[in-house]
């Protein structure tokens, strides 16, 4: 089946299932990113009625002001003038099933990507989340607390974070709110913290372990130690630990937010991205734009302050977000 096809029947399947709540998180979380790129791409088919160079210029144009990103741009558009030549596409409304196509093409890239967490098979699952300062790691912990425990799992949360003023508080009352486990401590080393949390998770028998860890990033060599440090204690108390290292981004922070996925990975061994706050920028392209350039999956995307607007990234949810208005 035709991914356009595809995705026209998830949109068949949303108007049969009006209560089905992640294709409308999707929906409204990308709002603004469909607003902003498909209004300008149905105009760009207006102007041009014919496919010349003119008109690829001008969507080239588009597709980077969605922060898809310049690399992945220029190879999305070499393979499209590849389409349109051997398939002989003259007319711009043929283009949109191809240009749908191709995006989804990209992200994909012929490898089976998986979005979800690793889960073990043996005693509790240990997520570790880092990220720089105030681009919603907390909040992140918190929603995934959330998520767990409304499937039945026993949730704990250790403070990391144990240098910057209010940071183990702020955790603690998310797990509060949250009905999780919590430990934490201010004020000493990270790795001691974390040792004895992960203790306490054992001694309950919690399922899922979020850790959360200082936002630094200025001082790379630093944090790369610190990291080291609490990988090492983490996999002394839990073997084969931690399961996942989720990478939390700012979508809004656009082609900043792609640096910080490049340093993270330089320093540490990131699974999996959280792109939060989806919903509040035009520029929803970035997720294709962060696997094309850091080859890391997004896992998960924040759309929305709810609780429940954390959702599982989903390549074809996503892309028949941005596009339905055109189908």
């Amino acid at each position: 089946m035709k991914l356009f096809d595809k995705l026209k029947k998830i949109g068949k399947k949303s108007v049969e299932k009006a209560s089905d709540e992640v294709i409308e998180t999707y929906d409204k979380g990308l709002e603004k990113t469909r607003k902003e790129f498909v209004s300008k791409l149905s105009l760009l088919g207006v102007k041009y009625t014919k496919v010349n160079e003119e008109y690829f210029e001008e969507l080239e144009d588009l597709l980077i002001s969605a922060d898809i990103g310049v690399n992945t741009v220029f190879k999305f558009m070499d393979r499209l003038r590849d389409r349109v030549k051997s398939e002989k596409i003259e007319d711009t409304k043929n283009l949109i099933e191809v240009i749908i196509d191709e995006l989804f093409i990209i992200y994909v890239n012929n490898e089976s990507l998986s979005t979800k967490i690793n889960m073990s098979t043996e005693g509790p699952t240990v997520i570790l989340m880092v990220g720089v300062n105030g681009v919603g790691k907390t909040t992140t912990i918190a929603k995934l607390a959330y998520k767990y425990q409304n499937m039945g799992k026993k949730v704990m949360m250790i403070a990391g974070d144990t240098f910057r003023a209010g940071a183990v508080e702020q955790l603690k009352i998310w797990a509060e709110r949250t009905n999780a486990l919590f430990y934490g401590k201010d004020n000493i080393d990270p790795a001691g913290v974390i040792y004895d949390g992960l203790e306490e998770a054992l001694k309950n028998q919690a399922d899922i372990v979020l850790i959360d860890t200082a936002g630094r990033l200025q001082n790379k060599v630093n944090l790369m130690k610190e990291l080291e440090k609490i990988n090492k204690v983490i996999g002394k108390i839990i073997p084969n630990a931690p399961h996942e290292t989720l990478l939390v981004i700012d979508a809004a922070t656009g082609q900043n937010g792609i640096m910080q996925a490049k340093a993270f990975k330089e320093i540490t061994n990131i699974t999996g991205i959280a792109l939060t706050k989806l919903d509040g920028t035009a520029k929803g392209g970035i997720v294709l734009a962060i696997k094309e350039e850091v080859d890391i999956p997004v896992k998960f995307i924040g759309l929305g302050e709810k609780m429940t607007d954390l959702q599982e990234f989903d390549i074809e949810e996503y892309i028949y977000g941005l596009f339905k208005d055109m189908m």
